[in-house]
Parts: C-alpha cells; structure tokens; sequence
C-alpha cells in the first residue's frame, strides 16, 4: 500500500492571504480555550496550532494571522487564555504571546523553503519554533519571578508537550504537505 498525503493549496491572494490570517488568529484562540491550568502559566494548545498555521500559512500568513491574534487580544477581544487587554502582556504569559511571532514566521519560513518535507528537518523546526517560545515566556518570567523560579516553572513542564506537539506537527505536515506556491 503506498501512503498519499494531501495536497492543501497555499494562499497566494491577497484576499487568500488575509483570509487565512484571520482564520488562524481564530484558530489560535481556539487553541487557548484547551488549556491545563497550570502556575505560573497554563499548558494550551496554541504552540501546536502556530506551527501548523506556519506550515500551511507560510511566513507571511503565519506572521498575519499571529499579529491579527495579539492584536485582537491588545484591543481586548477574549482570544487568550483567561484575559484580554494591555496590561495581559504585562502578565506572565506576555513573554510566550510575544514570541508567537518569531515562532510562527520560522515554520512559515521553513514551510516556504520545502524544509518541512523531510520528517526529521520538519520536527527539528517545530521544536526550534517551540523553543522560541520558551526562551520568550522563561525570560520574560525571570524578570518577575527570577531565573530559577522561570525554569522550573515556565521551562521545565513544558519542555515534553513541545516535544510531543512537535512530533504530531510533523506527522499532520506530512499528512497535509502543501503544495508548493507558484514562483
């Protein structure tokens, strides 16, 4: 039996383009609302869904759909975990929220490059794109709970679900490889 994947088509309109930014700040704010409350943040799903949305978005619709996110959660639309507004960022999440955006342009850049249809090269992106946002919430949790208290809080139980959101990462990409944008 030979395995197929499916082609998904890259948005390469502008209205293409736009549309699937704001389909994916909705997605990562669906992906807040499935959360495991922990301290000082929660475990939500959103890593996973930013590298899929770089993956199918590209760079440039992954870095959308993430600044159409925190821009609708700055105006204090409902789209985070448990709060909207300004002064969120000034919580403890606002490292990780900020970092979205280095996080989601690396798999959109990858995935514009063709490094995701390699499985190995696809999860060694993930996790860098995991790692983004780790270093961007444990630095910004350093400067109120310091180093220590960041690591084994904000680092440490996260370190296996970005592992395993990696791997299902992968393995969706590869399920879903889209197709190559026109030149």
């Amino acid at each position: 039996m030979i395995a197929r994947s499916i082609t998904v088509p890259r948005p390469n309109s502008m209205l293409a383009l736009l549309s699937s930014a704001l389909i994916g700040s909705l997605i990562l704010a669906l992906a807040a609302r499935i959360n495991a409350p922990m301290w000082p943040v929660p475990m939500t799903l959103q890593t996973l869904a930013l590298v899929l949305i770089g993956s199918y978005a590209g760079a440039r619709g992954a870095a959308l759909a993430v600044t159409a996110y925190l821009a609708e959660g700055l105006m204090g639309l409902p789209v985070f975990t448990a709060g909207a507004g300004p002064a969120y960022f000034a919580g403890p999440t606002g490292g990780y929220l900020i970092a979205f955006l280095p996080a989601a342009w690396l798999a959109g850049y990858a995935s514009d490059r063709g490094w995701l249809r390699n499985a190995f090269a696809a999860f060694a992106v993930f996790a860098a794109a995991h790692a983004i946002v780790l270093a961007g919430g444990v630095a910004w949790l350093a400067v109120t709970l310091g180093a220590t208290a960041a690591i084994a809080g904000g680092l440490l139980p996260f370190l296996p679900g970005a592992l395993v959101k990696s791997a299902l990462a992968t393995a969706v990409t590869a399920a879903a490889r889209p197709a190559k944008r026109a030149a």
